[in-house]
Protein backbone atom coordinates (compact mmCIF):
# COMPACT_ATOMS: atom_id res chain seq x y z
CA UNK A 1 0.00 0.00 0.00
CA UNK A 2 1.65 2.98 -1.33
CA UNK A 3 1.66 5.96 2.02
CA UNK A 4 0.55 9.00 0.25
CA UNK A 5 -0.78 12.34 2.46
CA UNK A 6 -4.61 12.39 3.36
CA UNK A 7 -7.43 14.28 5.00
CA UNK A 8 -9.08 12.24 7.62
CA UNK A 9 -12.07 13.79 10.12
CA UNK A 10 -12.69 11.96 13.24
CA UNK A 11 -15.35 12.55 15.89
CA UNK A 12 -14.25 12.09 19.54
CA UNK A 13 -15.10 12.67 23.43
CA UNK A 14 -12.51 14.24 25.61
CA UNK A 15 -12.29 15.18 29.34
CA UNK A 16 -10.87 18.60 29.52
CA UNK A 17 -9.61 20.10 32.76
CA UNK A 18 -10.48 23.85 32.48
CA UNK A 19 -10.06 26.06 35.13
CA UNK A 20 -13.60 26.12 35.90
CA UNK A 21 -13.47 22.76 36.18
CA UNK A 22 -9.87 22.70 38.69
CA UNK A 23 -12.17 25.44 40.46
CA UNK A 24 -15.27 22.98 40.74
CA UNK A 25 -13.06 20.72 41.98
CA UNK A 26 -11.76 22.44 44.56
CA UNK A 27 -14.18 24.11 45.50
CA UNK A 28 -15.79 21.09 46.78
CA UNK A 29 -13.30 20.01 49.08
CA UNK A 30 -13.46 22.89 51.39
CA UNK A 31 -14.54 23.13 55.03
CA UNK A 32 -17.27 25.86 55.31
CA UNK A 33 -14.73 28.28 57.26
CA UNK A 34 -12.40 27.99 53.77
CA UNK A 35 -15.63 28.36 51.29
CA UNK A 36 -16.84 31.37 53.23
CA UNK A 37 -13.33 33.75 53.14
CA UNK A 38 -13.33 32.25 49.28
CA UNK A 39 -16.81 33.76 48.56
CA UNK A 40 -16.20 36.72 50.25
CA UNK A 41 -12.74 37.23 48.16
CA UNK A 42 -14.97 36.76 45.09
CA UNK A 43 -17.62 39.09 46.32
CA UNK A 44 -14.99 41.59 46.88
CA UNK A 45 -13.45 41.49 43.58
CA UNK A 46 -16.35 40.48 41.14
CA UNK A 47 -19.38 43.81 41.03
CA UNK A 48 -21.84 41.81 39.73
CA UNK A 49 -21.93 39.05 42.58
CA UNK A 50 -24.07 40.48 45.57
CA UNK A 51 -25.40 38.72 48.59
CA UNK A 52 -28.61 37.15 48.61
CA UNK A 53 -31.15 39.07 50.92
CA UNK A 54 -31.03 38.15 54.26
CA UNK A 55 -27.50 37.99 54.54
CA UNK A 56 -25.70 41.60 56.17
CA UNK A 57 -27.79 43.49 54.39
CA UNK A 58 -28.80 46.81 55.97
CA UNK A 59 -32.61 47.13 55.31
CA UNK A 60 -31.79 48.84 52.39
CA UNK A 61 -34.29 46.97 49.81
CA UNK A 62 -35.72 48.67 46.81
CA UNK A 63 -38.54 49.83 48.86
CA UNK A 64 -36.65 51.46 51.52
CA UNK A 65 -37.47 55.46 51.95
CA UNK A 66 -34.54 57.59 50.32
CA UNK A 67 -32.32 60.05 52.89
CA UNK A 68 -34.66 62.44 52.85
CA UNK A 69 -37.83 60.72 53.85
CA UNK A 70 -36.14 59.07 56.60
CA UNK A 71 -34.55 62.13 58.23
CA UNK A 72 -36.85 64.56 57.02
CA UNK A 73 -39.55 65.76 59.35
CA UNK A 74 -42.93 66.77 58.05
CA UNK A 75 -43.38 70.05 58.16
CA UNK A 76 -46.36 70.85 60.15
CA UNK A 77 -44.39 69.82 62.87
CA UNK A 78 -47.46 67.88 64.26
CA UNK A 79 -44.79 64.98 65.23
CA UNK A 80 -42.37 67.01 66.65
CA UNK A 81 -41.49 66.77 70.56
CA UNK A 82 -43.26 69.78 72.51
CA UNK A 83 -39.79 71.53 73.07
CA UNK A 84 -38.87 71.38 69.52
CA UNK A 85 -41.60 73.44 68.27
CA UNK A 86 -40.24 76.70 68.35
CA UNK A 87 -37.25 78.44 66.98
CA UNK A 88 -33.76 77.70 69.40
CA UNK A 89 -31.54 80.70 69.95
CA UNK A 90 -29.06 79.62 71.40
CA UNK A 91 -27.62 77.36 74.54
CA UNK A 92 -29.40 79.94 77.34
CA UNK A 93 -32.32 79.14 74.95
CA UNK A 94 -31.75 75.29 75.11
CA UNK A 95 -31.30 75.13 78.72
CA UNK A 96 -33.92 77.52 79.33
CA UNK A 97 -36.08 74.95 77.27
CA UNK A 98 -34.58 71.93 78.96
CA UNK A 99 -34.57 72.80 82.32
CA UNK A 100 -30.84 71.50 82.29
CA UNK A 101 -27.37 72.79 82.30
CA UNK A 102 -25.69 72.23 78.92
CA UNK A 103 -22.48 70.91 80.94
CA UNK A 104 -24.67 67.24 81.31
CA UNK A 105 -24.34 66.89 77.44
CA UNK A 106 -21.34 68.61 76.64
CA UNK A 107 -18.62 67.91 79.31
CA UNK A 108 -16.07 69.98 77.51
CA UNK A 109 -15.21 73.62 78.11
CA UNK A 110 -14.96 73.53 74.17
CA UNK A 111 -18.39 71.72 73.22
CA UNK A 112 -20.23 74.13 75.80
CA UNK A 113 -18.86 77.08 74.27
CA UNK A 114 -19.53 76.00 70.86
CA UNK A 115 -23.34 75.27 72.01
CA UNK A 116 -24.13 78.56 73.47
CA UNK A 117 -22.54 80.41 70.55
CA UNK A 118 -24.80 77.95 67.71
CA UNK A 119 -26.77 79.99 65.48
CA UNK A 120 -30.27 80.01 65.84
CA UNK A 121 -31.37 76.79 63.90
CA UNK A 122 -34.99 75.64 63.31
CA UNK A 123 -36.41 73.44 64.84
CA UNK A 124 -37.20 71.23 62.06
CA UNK A 125 -33.63 71.50 60.56
CA UNK A 126 -31.93 70.40 63.83
CA UNK A 127 -33.96 67.57 64.36
CA UNK A 128 -32.91 65.95 60.96
CA UNK A 129 -29.06 66.55 61.65
CA UNK A 130 -27.25 64.03 63.42
CA UNK A 131 -27.15 63.94 66.78
CA UNK A 132 -23.65 63.54 68.84
CA UNK A 133 -25.68 61.36 71.37
CA UNK A 134 -27.33 59.08 68.96
CA UNK A 135 -25.71 55.72 68.13
CA UNK A 136 -26.42 53.43 65.22
CA UNK A 137 -27.56 50.24 65.34
CA UNK A 138 -25.35 49.47 62.88
CA UNK A 139 -22.33 50.98 64.48
CA UNK A 140 -23.21 48.89 67.82
CA UNK A 141 -20.41 46.38 68.28
CA UNK A 142 -20.56 44.16 71.29
CA UNK A 143 -16.69 43.11 70.80
CA UNK A 144 -15.99 46.26 71.99
CA UNK A 145 -17.30 45.92 75.38
CA UNK A 146 -15.63 42.39 75.69
CA UNK A 147 -12.27 42.68 77.58
CA UNK A 148 -9.17 42.01 75.46
CA UNK A 149 -7.50 38.43 76.25
CA UNK A 150 -4.30 38.69 78.09
CA UNK A 151 -1.39 36.69 76.70
CA UNK A 152 0.64 34.39 79.09
CA UNK A 153 3.43 37.08 78.14
CA UNK A 154 1.76 39.93 79.14
CA UNK A 155 1.28 38.08 82.34
CA UNK A 156 4.10 37.58 83.63
CA UNK A 157 5.40 40.76 82.61
CA UNK A 158 2.76 42.26 84.84
CA UNK A 159 3.95 40.10 87.16
CA UNK A 160 7.57 41.00 86.87
CA UNK A 161 7.14 44.63 86.98
CA UNK A 162 5.91 44.07 90.43
CA UNK A 163 8.09 41.69 91.34
CA UNK A 164 11.61 43.20 91.58
CA UNK A 165 12.82 46.65 90.65
CA UNK A 166 16.69 45.44 89.72
CA UNK A 167 16.78 46.79 86.03
CA UNK A 168 19.06 43.86 85.27
CA UNK A 169 16.49 41.23 86.55
CA UNK A 170 13.81 42.75 84.49
CA UNK A 171 16.24 42.89 81.67
CA UNK A 172 16.74 38.64 82.02
CA UNK A 173 13.39 37.99 82.81
CA UNK A 174 11.65 39.72 80.01
CA UNK A 175 14.15 37.74 77.78
CA UNK A 176 13.46 34.53 79.67
CA UNK A 177 9.54 35.22 79.44
CA UNK A 178 9.82 35.57 75.68
CA UNK A 179 11.68 32.41 74.72
CA UNK A 180 8.83 30.39 76.50
CA UNK A 181 6.45 28.27 74.27
CA UNK A 182 2.82 27.71 74.31
CA UNK A 183 2.81 25.14 77.24
CA UNK A 184 4.59 27.84 79.15
CA UNK A 185 7.99 26.00 79.24
CA UNK A 186 11.88 27.73 78.48
CA UNK A 187 13.30 25.80 75.46
CA UNK A 188 16.03 28.54 75.08
CA UNK A 189 18.99 27.14 77.40
CA UNK A 190 19.99 29.54 80.09
CA UNK A 191 23.35 30.19 79.30
CA UNK A 192 22.97 31.69 75.75
CA UNK A 193 20.50 34.09 77.19
CA UNK A 194 22.81 35.08 79.75
CA UNK A 195 25.64 35.26 77.28
CA UNK A 196 23.49 37.37 74.79
CA UNK A 197 22.63 40.04 77.42
CA UNK A 198 26.45 39.93 78.90
CA UNK A 199 24.65 39.01 82.22
CA UNK A 200 26.57 36.26 84.41
CA UNK A 201 25.14 33.13 84.80
CA UNK A 202 23.94 33.43 88.56
CA UNK A 203 22.18 36.25 87.58
CA UNK A 204 20.25 34.65 84.62
CA UNK A 205 19.45 31.60 87.25
CA UNK A 206 18.01 34.23 90.31
CA UNK A 207 15.91 35.66 87.01
CA UNK A 208 14.67 32.32 85.88
CA UNK A 209 13.61 31.43 89.62
CA UNK A 210 11.99 34.42 89.85
CA UNK A 211 10.15 34.10 86.65
CA UNK A 212 8.86 30.68 88.14
CA UNK A 213 7.60 31.99 91.01
CA UNK A 214 4.83 33.82 89.18
CA UNK A 215 1.57 32.54 88.21
CA UNK A 216 0.60 29.93 87.01
CA UNK A 217 2.70 27.43 88.66
CA UNK A 218 5.14 25.82 86.94
CA UNK A 219 5.86 28.00 84.17
CA UNK A 220 9.40 28.89 83.30
CA UNK A 221 10.00 25.02 83.90
CA UNK A 222 12.57 23.27 81.55
CA UNK A 223 11.03 20.35 81.34
CA UNK A 224 8.39 18.17 82.73
CA UNK A 225 9.38 17.57 85.93
CA UNK A 226 10.83 21.02 86.88
CA UNK A 227 7.22 22.11 86.20
CA UNK A 228 5.93 19.15 88.70
CA UNK A 229 8.16 19.93 90.99
CA UNK A 230 7.69 23.71 91.00
CA UNK A 231 3.63 22.84 91.30
CA UNK A 232 4.70 20.76 94.26
CA UNK A 233 6.79 23.25 96.28
CA UNK A 234 3.75 25.64 95.76
CA UNK A 235 1.64 23.22 97.94
CA UNK A 236 4.15 22.31 100.17
CA UNK A 237 4.34 18.74 99.22
CA UNK A 238 7.51 18.24 97.74
CA UNK A 239 8.85 15.98 100.03
CA UNK A 240 12.16 13.34 99.54
CA UNK A 241 9.73 10.34 98.22
CA UNK A 242 7.80 13.14 96.45
CA UNK A 243 11.37 14.30 95.03
CA UNK A 244 12.41 10.61 93.91
CA UNK A 245 8.64 10.36 92.00
CA UNK A 246 9.57 12.92 90.08
CA UNK A 247 13.03 12.31 89.43
CA UNK A 248 11.42 8.78 87.85
CA UNK A 249 8.56 10.01 85.57
CA UNK A 250 9.77 6.83 83.52
CA UNK A 251 8.90 4.07 85.78
CA UNK A 252 5.50 6.09 86.40
CA UNK A 253 4.95 6.12 82.55
CA UNK A 254 5.74 2.25 82.92
CA UNK A 255 3.28 1.67 85.70
CA UNK A 256 6.45 0.03 87.40
CA UNK A 257 4.88 0.55 90.96
CA UNK A 258 6.92 -2.19 92.81
CA UNK A 259 10.00 -0.17 91.60
CA UNK A 260 8.40 2.90 92.90
CA UNK A 261 8.04 1.84 96.09
CA UNK A 262 11.30 0.97 96.65
CA UNK A 263 12.57 3.89 95.49
CA UNK A 264 10.44 6.04 97.49
CA UNK A 265 10.39 4.06 100.38
CA UNK A 266 6.74 4.29 100.36
CA UNK A 267 3.76 1.23 100.77
CA UNK A 268 1.72 1.29 97.79
CA UNK A 269 -1.21 3.21 99.79
CA UNK A 270 1.14 5.75 99.73
CA UNK A 271 2.17 5.91 95.99
CA UNK A 272 -1.57 5.62 95.09
CA UNK A 273 -2.23 8.91 96.98
CA UNK A 274 1.35 10.59 95.88
CA UNK A 275 0.43 9.51 91.85
CA UNK A 276 -3.23 10.88 92.25
CA UNK A 277 -1.31 14.47 93.70
CA UNK A 278 0.71 14.22 90.55
CA UNK A 279 -2.31 13.73 88.26
CA UNK A 280 -4.12 16.61 89.49
CA UNK A 281 -1.01 19.15 88.57
CA UNK A 282 -1.56 20.72 84.96
CA UNK A 283 1.74 19.27 82.68
CA UNK A 284 1.42 22.45 80.65
CA UNK A 285 0.87 25.74 82.58
CA UNK A 286 0.77 28.27 79.90
CA UNK A 287 -2.18 26.37 77.76
CA UNK A 288 -4.97 28.75 79.92
CA UNK A 289 -3.33 31.62 78.26
CA UNK A 290 -3.10 30.24 74.85
CA UNK A 291 -3.64 33.26 72.08
CA UNK A 292 -4.98 31.03 69.26
CA UNK A 293 -8.38 30.83 69.09
CA UNK A 294 -10.62 27.77 69.37
CA UNK A 295 -12.73 27.06 66.35
CA UNK A 296 -15.71 24.92 67.10
CA UNK A 297 -17.15 22.31 64.69
CA UNK A 298 -19.63 23.59 62.79
CA UNK A 299 -21.78 20.48 61.09
CA UNK A 300 -22.53 20.64 57.47
CA UNK A 301 -25.51 18.08 57.30
CA UNK A 302 -27.92 17.87 60.29
CA UNK A 303 -29.62 14.19 60.79
CA UNK A 304 -31.98 13.26 62.77
CA UNK A 305 -34.82 10.80 63.31
CA UNK A 306 -37.42 11.04 61.21
CA UNK A 307 -41.30 10.32 61.93
CA UNK A 308 -41.44 7.13 59.74
CA UNK A 309 -38.56 5.68 61.53
CA UNK A 310 -36.08 6.30 59.06
CA UNK A 311 -34.01 9.47 58.71
CA UNK A 312 -33.87 13.01 57.92
CA UNK A 313 -30.62 14.38 56.42
CA UNK A 314 -30.37 17.71 55.45
CA UNK A 315 -27.91 20.45 54.94
CA UNK A 316 -26.73 23.21 57.30
CA UNK A 317 -27.89 26.53 55.80
CA UNK A 318 -26.13 28.53 57.90
CA UNK A 319 -22.68 27.16 56.61
CA UNK A 320 -23.52 28.15 52.90
CA UNK A 321 -22.60 31.30 51.69
CA UNK A 322 -25.53 32.53 49.09
CA UNK A 323 -24.98 35.10 46.89
CA UNK A 324 -26.14 36.27 43.26
CA UNK A 325 -25.58 37.20 40.08
CA UNK A 326 -27.05 41.30 39.66
CA UNK A 327 -28.48 40.77 36.20
CA UNK A 328 -30.33 44.24 36.50
CA UNK A 329 -26.19 46.21 37.23
CA UNK A 330 -24.42 43.97 34.27
CA UNK A 331 -27.11 45.81 31.87
CA UNK A 332 -26.64 49.01 33.16
CA UNK A 333 -23.03 48.93 33.10
CA UNK A 334 -23.26 47.21 29.76
CA UNK A 335 -24.63 50.27 27.70
CA UNK A 336 -22.15 52.70 28.86
CA UNK A 337 -19.20 50.98 28.41
CA UNK A 338 -16.45 52.23 26.40
CA UNK A 339 -13.86 49.97 24.58
CA UNK A 340 -13.56 46.37 24.12
CA UNK A 341 -11.48 45.82 26.82
CA UNK A 342 -14.37 46.54 29.36
CA UNK A 343 -16.56 44.66 27.34
CA UNK A 344 -14.35 41.82 28.08
CA UNK A 345 -14.00 42.46 31.50
CA UNK A 346 -17.41 42.43 32.13
CA UNK A 347 -18.21 39.29 30.13
CA UNK A 348 -15.15 37.53 32.09
CA UNK A 349 -17.32 38.77 35.55
CA UNK A 350 -20.55 37.71 34.53
CA UNK A 351 -19.28 34.15 33.51
CA UNK A 352 -17.24 33.95 37.08
CA UNK A 353 -20.61 35.25 38.62
CA UNK A 354 -22.47 32.37 36.95
CA UNK A 355 -20.36 30.18 37.44
CA UNK A 356 -19.88 30.48 41.16
CA UNK A 357 -23.50 30.26 41.92
CA UNK A 358 -23.81 27.13 39.87
CA UNK A 359 -20.83 25.86 41.68
CA UNK A 360 -22.46 26.50 45.13
CA UNK A 361 -25.63 25.11 44.39
CA UNK A 362 -23.87 21.72 42.95
CA UNK A 363 -21.64 21.72 45.75
CA UNK A 364 -24.54 21.57 48.27
CA UNK A 365 -25.98 18.63 46.39
CA UNK A 366 -23.22 16.63 46.13
CA UNK A 367 -22.49 16.41 49.81
CA UNK A 368 -26.60 16.42 50.59
CA UNK A 369 -26.35 13.06 48.63
CA UNK A 370 -23.17 11.78 49.56
CA UNK A 371 -24.59 12.12 52.97
CA UNK A 372 -27.87 10.08 53.09
CA UNK A 373 -26.26 7.55 51.43
CA UNK A 374 -24.05 7.28 54.37
CA UNK A 375 -26.92 7.51 56.53
CA UNK A 376 -28.36 4.83 54.36
CA UNK A 377 -25.06 2.95 55.15
CA UNK A 378 -24.83 3.40 58.64
CA UNK A 379 -28.74 3.19 60.18
CA UNK A 380 -27.88 0.85 62.29
CA UNK A 381 -25.02 3.11 64.23
CA UNK A 382 -27.39 5.82 64.44
CA UNK A 383 -29.89 3.69 66.25
CA UNK A 384 -28.19 1.14 68.05
CA UNK A 385 -24.43 2.26 68.64
CA UNK A 386 -21.10 2.01 67.53
CA UNK A 387 -20.89 -1.84 67.95
CA UNK A 388 -23.35 -1.77 64.71
CA UNK A 389 -20.73 0.29 62.70
CA UNK A 390 -20.71 -1.30 59.19
CA UNK A 391 -17.36 -1.76 57.54
CA UNK A 392 -17.80 1.26 54.45
CA UNK A 393 -15.27 2.32 51.89
CA UNK A 394 -15.43 5.18 49.23
CA UNK A 395 -16.48 2.59 46.22
CA UNK A 396 -19.53 1.74 48.21
CA UNK A 397 -21.10 5.05 48.54
CA UNK A 398 -19.65 6.13 44.60
CA UNK A 399 -21.06 2.97 43.11
CA UNK A 400 -24.34 3.38 44.91
CA UNK A 401 -24.88 7.20 43.93
CA UNK A 402 -23.16 7.11 40.45
CA UNK A 403 -20.27 9.31 41.38
CA UNK A 404 -16.45 8.81 41.34
CA UNK A 405 -14.48 7.63 44.23
CA UNK A 406 -12.48 10.61 44.05
CA UNK A 407 -15.31 12.94 44.10
CA UNK A 408 -16.61 10.92 47.13
CA UNK A 409 -13.49 11.75 48.93
CA UNK A 410 -13.35 15.38 47.74
CA UNK A 411 -16.81 15.51 49.64
CA UNK A 412 -16.33 13.60 52.57
CA UNK A 413 -12.82 15.91 53.25
CA UNK A 414 -13.14 18.35 56.21
CA UNK A 415 -17.04 17.89 56.12
CA UNK A 416 -19.31 16.97 59.48
CA UNK A 417 -22.29 15.59 60.27
CA UNK A 418 -24.49 16.15 63.60
CA UNK A 419 -26.21 12.96 64.53
CA UNK A 420 -27.96 11.62 67.50
CA UNK A 421 -25.16 9.99 68.44
CA UNK A 422 -22.89 12.86 68.47
CA UNK A 423 -20.88 15.19 66.10
CA UNK A 424 -18.31 13.13 63.67
CA UNK A 425 -16.09 13.73 60.62
CA UNK A 426 -17.78 11.97 57.52
CA UNK A 427 -14.57 10.02 56.99
CA UNK A 428 -15.76 8.44 60.18
CA UNK A 429 -18.07 6.33 58.91
CA UNK A 430 -15.46 4.67 56.35
CA UNK A 431 -13.96 1.96 57.80
CA UNK A 432 -11.83 -1.07 57.09
CA UNK A 433 -13.77 -4.84 57.23
CA UNK A 434 -12.62 -7.55 59.33
CA UNK A 435 -13.62 -10.89 58.19
CA UNK A 436 -16.63 -12.95 59.77
CA UNK A 437 -15.48 -16.09 61.68
CA UNK A 438 -18.20 -17.70 60.44
CA UNK A 439 -18.54 -16.74 56.42
CA UNK A 440 -21.07 -13.47 57.87
CA UNK A 441 -20.70 -10.33 57.05
CA UNK A 442 -17.85 -8.65 57.63
CA UNK A 443 -17.47 -6.57 60.76
CA UNK A 444 -16.45 -2.74 61.35
CA UNK A 445 -12.78 -1.78 62.13
CA UNK A 446 -13.93 0.75 65.19
CA UNK A 447 -16.96 -1.54 66.05
CA UNK A 448 -14.00 -4.51 66.75
CA UNK A 449 -11.78 -1.37 68.93
CA UNK A 450 -15.19 -0.73 71.09
CA UNK A 451 -15.61 -4.59 71.49
CA UNK A 452 -11.81 -4.97 72.67
CA UNK A 453 -12.32 -1.56 75.42
CA UNK A 454 -15.50 -2.81 76.88
CA UNK A 455 -13.57 -6.51 77.39
CA UNK A 456 -10.70 -4.75 78.44
CA UNK A 457 -13.20 -2.67 80.90
CA UNK A 458 -14.69 -5.21 82.27
CA UNK A 459 -12.03 -6.97 83.54
CA UNK A 460 -11.34 -7.50 86.85
CA UNK A 461 -7.79 -8.09 89.03
CA UNK A 462 -8.83 -11.80 89.64
CA UNK A 463 -9.42 -12.20 85.44
CA UNK A 464 -7.19 -9.71 83.43
CA UNK A 465 -7.31 -10.79 79.48
CA UNK A 466 -4.65 -11.60 77.50
CA UNK A 467 -4.12 -10.76 73.86
CA UNK A 468 -4.63 -14.34 73.09
CA UNK A 469 -7.88 -14.48 75.36
CA UNK A 470 -8.89 -11.24 73.54
CA UNK A 471 -8.33 -13.10 70.22
CA UNK A 472 -10.37 -16.38 71.30
CA UNK A 473 -13.61 -14.21 72.93
CA UNK A 474 -13.62 -12.31 69.44
CA UNK A 475 -13.82 -15.37 67.53
CA UNK A 476 -16.42 -17.11 69.88
CA UNK A 477 -18.21 -14.13 68.48
CA UNK A 478 -17.80 -14.63 65.10
CA UNK A 479 -14.82 -12.45 64.60
CA UNK A 480 -12.02 -13.56 62.90
CA UNK A 481 -9.03 -11.19 64.03
CA UNK A 482 -5.11 -11.70 64.30
CA UNK A 483 -3.36 -11.63 67.55
CA UNK A 484 -1.51 -8.92 66.40
CA UNK A 485 -4.23 -7.12 65.19
CA UNK A 486 -5.65 -6.94 68.86
CA UNK A 487 -2.10 -5.69 70.32
CA UNK A 488 -2.50 -2.92 67.18
CA UNK A 489 -5.94 -1.60 68.12
CA UNK A 490 -5.00 -1.90 72.20
CA UNK A 491 -2.31 0.52 71.59
CA UNK A 492 -4.09 2.94 69.25
CA UNK A 493 -6.46 2.97 72.77
CA UNK A 494 -3.79 3.57 74.69
CA UNK A 495 -4.43 0.49 76.44
CA UNK A 496 -1.23 -1.17 78.46
CA UNK A 497 -0.69 -4.92 78.19
CA UNK A 498 -2.06 -7.20 80.39
CA UNK A 499 1.03 -7.69 82.75
CA UNK A 500 0.93 -4.04 83.37
CA UNK A 501 -3.06 -3.75 84.00
CA UNK A 502 -2.69 -6.63 85.85
CA UNK A 503 -0.27 -4.76 88.21
CA UNK A 504 -2.02 -1.76 88.37
CA UNK A 505 -5.00 -3.25 89.48
CA UNK A 506 -3.50 -5.38 92.46
CA UNK A 507 -1.07 -2.45 93.46
CA UNK A 508 -4.93 -0.20 93.79
CA UNK A 509 -6.75 -2.95 94.80
CA UNK A 510 -4.46 -3.34 98.22
CA UNK A 511 -4.29 -0.06 98.95
CA UNK A 512 -7.87 0.41 98.67
CA UNK A 513 -8.65 -2.54 100.96
CA UNK A 514 -5.73 -0.87 103.36
CA UNK A 515 -8.26 2.69 103.65
CA UNK A 516 -11.11 0.30 103.82
CA UNK A 517 -9.40 -1.44 107.03
CA UNK A 518 -8.48 1.70 108.37
CA UNK A 519 -11.67 3.55 108.31
CA UNK A 520 -12.95 0.55 109.78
Amino acid sequence: MALSPRIELRQSQLLVMTPQLMQAIKLLQLSNLDLVAYVEAELERNPLLERAEGEDDGGEGPDAPSGEERGATPDNGSDAPEWLETSLEGGEAIEAKLDTDLGNIYQDDHGRAAAETAPAMPAESWSAAPSRATVSSDDYNLEAFVAGEKSLSDHLSDQLGMATVDSALRLLGQAIISELDEAGYLRADIAEIAERLGAPRETAERSLALVQSFEPAGVGARDLAECLAIQLRELDRYDPAMAALVANLDLVAKRDHAALMKLCRVDGEDLAEMLAEIRALNPKPGNAFGEAMVQPVIPDVLVRPASDGGWHVELNTGTLPRVLVNQVYYAKVSKGRKNGGDAAYLTDCLQTAKWLVKSLDQRARTILKVATEIVRQQDGFLAEGVQYLRPLNLKTVAEAIGMHESTVSRVTSNKYMATNRGTFEMKYFFTASIPSAGGGDAHSAEAVRHRIKRLIDEETADSVLSDDTIVKVLRDSGIDIARRTVAKYREALHIPSSVQRRRDKLAFGDAKDRRGAGAA
